[in-house]
Formats: structure tokens, C-alpha cells, sequence
């Protein structure tokens, strides 16, 4: 059996719109493109076809991972009691201990997670740090640069 992912509703919604652009005009925009190279002649020498060909790959493996993250997921709604303590969905502010800077993130599921973005796994070393936790905790989260220390401003 495979093991869920754990997503928030917009989460799955967003996978969901991802999905059924990249099967509908995306891949026939592709397909549009394979034709077009291949009207070119030669197909051994055909650079423009070999780049379609490359990009239908990654598009029917990036349907394919959808596909997958779709059916396992399981949507976790952030509980309503849960006031002040960090869960799926959370937006946390914190306060980085060593630089005074503050920091807003999003903790979502690791197939959402986007830090370009603040949008934390909560399967990552700082995601796992902060599930359960309430304002004013302190966390220490093991990064490639060594340990950081982090106080919770905020849980909202």
C-alpha cells in the first residue's frame, strides 16, 4: 500500500487545477510541437524534435506523479480548537535567535511545499520542529549550516 500524502484543501485543489491544465492544453500544445518537428524532415539530426520529445517526457512524468499524489492524498483540515498550536495549514512567525530577523511561513505537505515561496513540509527538519508547538516555544532546527535557533511569534 502506498503511504498518503498529507495535503491541505488548497493544497489538493491547486494539484488538482495543475493536473487537468497539463492534460488538457499543455499536452496538446506538446503534441502540436512533435508535429511540427517532425514536418521538418530528417528526424535523426531534428534538434527541434528531440526537445518536443524530451518535453512530452517530463510532461507524462510530471501527470504521472500527479496522478499518484492525487489518489493517496488525504486533505487534513487545520482543527478549529486547536487555538494557538502549529498544524497542517498553520502560518507561523518566527523569530530567528541569532539574526533578530522574523520569518512567516506556510506548513503544508511535503508534495506542496515550496520554500521560494514560505510554504514549509511539515515532513522537513523545521516543519517537524514546529508541529504541536504554541507561541513563545522555542525550537532548535538542525540545518545544513549547523543548529538554528528559533523562538515562535506567532501561530495563526
Amino acid at each position: 500500500m502506498a503511504k498518503e500524502i498529507q495535503v491541505t484543501k488548497e493544497g489538493y485543489d491547486k494539484l488538482k487545477k495543475e493536473l487537468e491544465e497539463l492534460n488538457g492544453p499543455v499536452r496538446m500544445a506538446v503534441a502540436e510541437a512533435i508535429r511540427e518537428a517532425k514536418s521538418h524532415g530528417d528526424l535523426r539530426e531534428n534538434a527541434a524534435y528531440h526537445e518536443a520529445k524530451l518535453n512530452q517526457t517530463r510532461l507524462e512524468s510530471r501527470i504521472n506523479d500527479l496522478e499518484k499524489a492525487l489518489m493517496h492524498a488525504k486533505i487534513v483540515e487545520r482543527p478549529d480548537v486547536t487555538g494557538e498550536i502549529a498544524h497542517l495549514g498553520s502560518k507561523v512567525t518566527l523569530l530567528d535567535e541569532e539574526f533578530g530577523d522574523e520569518l512567516a511561513i506556510t506548513l503544508v505537505g511535503s508534495f506542496e511545499a515550496d520554500p521560494a515561496k514560505d510554504m514549509v513540509s511539515i515532513g522537513s527538519p523545521l516543519g517537524e520542529a514546529l508541529l504541536g508547538r504554541t507561541t513563545g516555544d522555542k525550537v532548535q532546527v538542525e540545518a545544513p549550516a549547523g543548529m538554528t535557533n528559533y523562538t515562535i511569534v506567532k501561530v495563526g
